[in-house]
């Protein structure tokens, strides 16, 4: 158990519950959330029937299983709509989309983590990890890196912090220091990129989007494999996914968009 959740007490344990249930990307029966859970076997039936009770879970009789409840998805829904930049970027990534024809990722960070929280997909699709509503590592990902390299420094430690650098192919970076170093690099040139460092020949080249202290609310992506581009190709839309980053900002802070 961590020791943010330990000191917010009942409301920490529930939400780490939750998480865990999400985390499985299907309904999850008891047993394994006891399996992967550091609570009590009584402790965690008591959690788990408060949130069934409250429509924060939804528990299936007939399979014997627990999933995400309504009142959860309402909730999602109503912190997608006023805390996403989902909603306000939606225009001009259908834009960009139709511009390039290339797989576009919009992203945010939540605990050093990146929330993918749109999508548009490139003329010819290829396979990859990254989907709207999808998170993944901030480390190892274009988005993740162009966002870290813009924020305050308080938060910046503590994602650089948060972060595993577990080593998921060879170009990977796996520490502190290196991260750090071109985090660097990324707040001088302002631009970003995955050198297939979370899936193995998928590239990306990414840019922050910023309000107007020049820290990071987001940032923004264009995905490709090495079979349809190379570093020098991406680096041609730099220019372009600046602008439209600039001008979700500004539909933002016209938006107050919570920072």
């Amino acid at each position: 158990m961590s020791k943010q959740t330990t000191v917010d007490g009942t409301v920490g344990k529930a939400l780490e519950i939750l998480d865990l249930i999400a985390s499985f990307d299907r309904p999850v029966r008891f047993s394994e959330l006891l399996s992967n859970s550091p609570h009590p076997k009584a402790t965690l039936y008591r959690l788990v029937q408060t949130l069934t009770n409250q429509g924060m879970l939804n528990f299936d009789v007939d399979r014997a299983t627990y999933q995400p409840g309504i009142r959860l998805v309402r909730l999602a829904h109503a912190a997608w709509r006023q805390s996403a930049l989902a909603p306000v970027a939606r225009p001009i990534l259908d834009r960009l989309a139709k511009e390039l024809g290339e797989t576009l990722h919009l992203a945010q960070m939540d605990e050093g983590q990146v929330l993918y929280v749109d999508k548009r997909n490139a003329a010819e699709p290829i396979e990859m990890f990254r989907s709207a509503g999808k998170s993944g590592p901030g480390y190892c990902t274009g988005v993740g890196k162009a966002i870290m390299a813009f924020l305050p420094a308080e938060l910046q430690d503590r994602a650089i912090a948060k972060q595993s650098y577990y080593g998921y192919t060879p170009t990977t970076i796996t520490s502190a220091e290196a991260l750090r170093a071109e985090l660097l690099q990324i707040a001088d040139s302002g631009v970003a990129f995955d050198r297939e460092e979370h899936e193995p020949g998928i590239i990306c080249i990414a840019v922050p989007i910023l309000n107007t202290k020049d820290n990071s609310l987001g940032a923004l992506s264009l995905t490709s494999s090495t079979q349809r581009h190379s570093f020098e190709s991406l680096k041609a839309h730099a220019t372009t996914l600046q602008t439209a980053a600039s001008e979700i900002s500004q539909a933002a802070e016209n938006w107050q968009f919570p920072t």
